[in-house]
């Protein structure tokens, strides 16, 4: 993989968290491709552009969706025109000045590269609880406070 298309495939996930930091479906749901899945933070699986939108907008408008802070972890290619990128995630609540540990996340993020535009096939956002390991827990949130 190129640095090029490195830098492209982090700046897509750069815009989807900036569509969410921003409350816009619109803007999220644009970055997928047309069959594109994502699994929320709660477990539920949309698909599609149209399906995404619907998904989040009334997320956005009735619920105060703190903003993401994130680490890139790595980013793959696993094909000539698919590569993976692993992420760290933190967020800090409305009226909060720090980061909530339960909020912590790993997301994975799954792009395809079409007519020479990288687009997310798959987005993944899995909470980091770490059961049992709350030194796993302080260990995310200090990188991500960092």
């Amino acid at each position: 993989m190129t640095s090029k298309e490195t830098n492209e495939v982090k700046e897509l996930y750069q815009r989807l968290i900036h569509a969410w930091n921003n409350r816009n479906a619109n803007g999220m749901a644009q970055l997928y491709t047309n069959e594109g899945d994502m699994i929320g933070f709660d477990g539920s699986l949309v698909s599609g552009r149209e399906e995404i939108f619907a998904h989040l907008k009334p997320i956005f408008e009735e619920h105060p969706t703190p903003p993401f802070v994130y680490k890139v972890k790595g980013i793959r290619q696993v094909s000539t025109d698919t590569a993976i990128l692993r992420a760290i995630v933190g967020m800090v609540p409305p009226g909060e000045t720090e980061l909530d540990p339960s909020l912590n996340a790993h997301q994975t993020l799954v792009a395809v590269k079409e007519e020479g535009k990288w687009s997310i096939e798959l987005f993944q956002n899995t909470p980091a609880q770490f059961h049992g390991r709350p030194e796993l827990v302080k260990k995310m949130t200090n990188e991500l406070s960092e």
